[in-house]
């Protein structure tokens, strides 16, 4: 009995023992995979060492001054101004790990900020939001738990763009920021999560304009005078159904750019409900605070309190990432 099984046995041992070869080391294409993509390496300017956190020099904005720090005790004062500090930790560690990837790609692509001779700025408008004095323990921590940790794709930072509330969904990069280059395979398309979480007032927002005021924007935006306004339309929407282009008048003139015109913390998002001429003001209602690209703040809370972690979160808003540790 034994010798008519042993040609089968031999076969099946020779078998397992090849399974649990391949199962231990991952398959040859998932080999090739990881070899392919390493880790990146930390940005010329500040790289002292692999595995050493580096130095920061840092424009501070309101004291027109430059100062040398560690980029751990800088990302402190960024997460606690971009983000409520109460919040529930893994939220803030998601942002931590967002403003981490975001200082070091803006470092590898552009050196920081050239004209402050600097690698990172105060300056919301140059860099991101910095506030030491918001920072408290829940700060601190959620900053040392992701201590090093950056988002990558193919090896590279990813651009870590964020907002505050994406509206019923994310954006792609062109429609939300008018992003000229092909969108980043790593952002896409996801429906909010934020459930119950965020408060009216914070989910919708409502904005009147003087029609004065929106003529001599779109002329600054367009170089066209559009004449006295009797007529605002959505011209197009992008896919996530935010506005791409207004007619005003006869003249198209691009959704991003007329939100920066006319001030993105009234009119809060391209995410437009309804669009009226009042009078003479033009009054607008939507949905969103922000570009809707990447990752949204009240979206990382309410995944925070579903149980998600940091990493989780992260990987929620930018699509078949890595999560690497440089330091």
């Amino acid at each position: 009995m034994v010798r008519k099984y042993l040609p089968l046995l031999i076969i099946l041992l020779v078998v397992l023992a090849v399974g649990g070869y391949i199962g231990l080391r991952g398959s040859p294409g998932e080999d090739r995979l990881r070899r392919a993509s390493p880790a990146p390496e930390i940005p010329a300017p500040i790289n002292q060492g692999r595995g050493v956190e580096p130095e920061l020099q840092v424009f501070f904005a309101g004291e027109n001054e430059v100062r040398s720090m560690k980029i751990e005790e800088y990302l402190q004062g960024v997460v606690a101004a971009e983000m409520d500090p109460d919040w529930p930790l893994e939220a803030l560690a998601a942002q931590a790990i967002t403003a981490r990837t975001f200082t070091l790609q803006k470092i590898a692509a552009d050196g920081g900020v050239p004209r402050r001779g600097a690698h990172a700025s105060t300056d919301i408008k140059e860099f991101q939001a910095y506030d030491a004095d918001r920072i408290n323990d829940n700060v601190r921590q959620a900053v040392e738990a992701t201590r090093g940790q950056v988002a990558t794709y193919g090896g590279r930072f990813i651009r870590g763009w964020f907002h505050a509330y994406a509206g019923p969904r994310t954006a792609l990069a062109r429609e939300g920021l008018e992003y000229r280059g092909a969108n980043p395979p790593y952002i896409r398309i996801v429906e909010s999560p934020v459930g119950g979480v965020i408060p009216p007032e914070e989910r919708y927002w409502q904005a009147s304009f003087p029609l004065s005021r929106v003529r001599e924007v779109v002329r600054q935006i367009t170089g066209r005078d559009p004449g006295s306004i009797t007529r605002v339309e959505i011209a197009s929407k992008g896919p996530s159904g935010r506005v791409t282009r207004f007619n005003i008048n006869r003249t198209k003139v691009s959704g991003p750019q007329l939100r920066l015109g006319l001030g993105s913390t009234v009119m809060r998002s391209t995410f437009v409900d309804s669009i009226n001429l009042d009078g003479d003001s033009l009054v607008m209602k939507g949905s969103g605070y922000g570009h809707g690209v990447g990752m949204c703040q009240w979206g990382a809370r309410a995944l925070a309190e579903q149980g998600k972690g940091a990493a989780d979160i992260v990987r929620y808003y930018y699509r078949n990432i890595e999560i690497d540790r440089l330091w």
